[in-house]
């Protein structure tokens, strides 16, 4: 008898930093503090450096750019000048995101 085999990849999962629900990777939005210290959306997931998910939703991006659990998920402080950039792309992409 032959056994059944799925040659299905599985799908990456990853936390949200605010909210901790594990969701598919693809449904997140990636967070990344560069080598240069700098926090910045990572649109293709791909940069360089310690990395941390926020879920598609406005509620968990307030909670993360507000309290520490981002710092926390990047080990590391965030400028305030790269928390005001976050909120205000982080606006725009969840704009795009949920008309797109």
């Amino acid at each position: 008898m032959r056994r059944s085999i799925s040659n299905a990849r599985p799908v990456p999962q990853r936390t949200c930093a605010a909210c901790r629900q594990v969701k598919d990777k693809r449904a997140l939005v990636r967070l990344v503090r560069t080598p240069a210290g700098k926090v910045e959306i990572d649109a293709t997931g791909k940069k360089e450096g310690r990395g941390a998910y926020l879920c598609r939703e406005s509620a968990c991006w307030e909670k993360a750019l507000k309290g520490t659990c981002l710092e926390h998920a990047l080990k590391g402080s965030v400028s305030r000048g790269d928390l005001e950039k976050l909120y205000k792309n982080g606006k725009d992409l969840l704009k795009e995101l949920t008309i797109g």
